[in-house]
């Protein structure tokens, strides 16, 4: 990547930095954070964030697993194209780029929010890469982070509006961004310090409020792409935070699309599972390890 561009301010005790090369003229070349040995896992995070997502849950699985945890294309600190998508076929395409690139079979895919998405409509189209699906607070219904509170319904139709949208999206005020996430967390404390820097530090890289923006003009893509859940063949294990953002109806929704799944739901916690519950998270992957 150019020098130009920021380091990672945290780092995660027993992971590399990686990088997946592009294979066309509109996809970037993709960060990921290796970890652990045993079978693949792929952590894919949610929307607005990146690898780091899920510094607390590496340590708790990489003794059970080789766990990759890929920044999606355009974010955290994979290649910003310009004039890319950033829809879900593009980062959909990303994730499959990553499992193909590293060759990579038996795989566990887990993820959280948009990440939740991707790992169902990965292995739908690849079938025999993928050994087994955990999808955490999937964010596949309509209002999205919107319903994270006041605040974030202002934020994004903001981002959303014609004309000024661009120019709202450039601007992200550390306490904006802070109360966004806290309205996703059922413990706010969950929210650390050190992470919103990392955030911000990432936001301000250059052509990102042009990712950020596209991400959230996304979502009736992601909405879309529950049509391709009945295809996914590998076991897989619905899980939401009862505080999530997602209504009971929008989870039986997802549970009639794939009747034959698991089905957890975890007391106090919001959408944001892998702040602050990452020991539950954790007991459910190794539990299928």
């Amino acid at each position: 990547m150019p020098s130009r561009e920021p380091r990672p301010t945290i780092h995660i005790p027993g992971t590399t930095e990686h990088t997946v090369p592009p294979r066309g003229a509109h996809e970037g070349t993709l960060r990921y954070l290796k970890a652990g040995t045993g079978a693949p896992l792929v952590l894919l995070h949610t929307v607005r964030t990146q690898a780091e997502h899920f510094r607390s849950l590496i340590p708790l699985i990489s003794d059970r697993y080789t766990v990759y945890a890929l920044d999606l294309p355009g974010m955290g600190y994979s290649e910003i194209v310009p004039g890319a998508s950033y829809d879900e076929p593009a980062m959909r395409a990303g994730v499959e780029r990553l499992l193909t690139e590293l060759d990579l079979h038996d795989v566990t895919l887990a993820g959280e929010s948009m990440g939740a998405v991707l790992a169902l409509t990965t292995a739908a189209g690849l079938p025999e890469r993928v050994r087994r699906v955990v999808a955490v607070n999937a964010y596949d219904f309509r209002g999205g982070i919107a319903r994270s509170g006041l605040l974030a319904r202002v934020v994004v139709s903001g981002v959303l509006a014609p004309g000024v949208g661009p120019v709202i999206a450039a601007v992200e005020p550390r306490p904006a961004l802070r109360a966004i996430l806290r309205g996703g967390l059922g413990d706010r404390s969950a929210l650390r310090e050190d992470y919103v820097d990392e955030l911000l530090q990432v936001g301000a890289r250059p052509g990102y409020p042009t990712v950020a923006r596209a991400v959230y003009q996304a979502l009736p893509s992601l909405i879309e792409a529950r049509s391709r859940y009945p295809e996914v063949q590998a076991p897989v294990h619905l899980v939401y935070g009862e505080k999530d953002w997602s209504r009971p109806s929008d989870r039986d929704a997802d549970r009639r699309l794939l009747p034959g799944a698991d089905f957890t739901q975890i007391p106090r916690a919001g959408h944001f599972i892998a702040l602050e519950r990452p020991d539950v998270l954790a007991g459910l992957l190794n539990a299928g390890a």
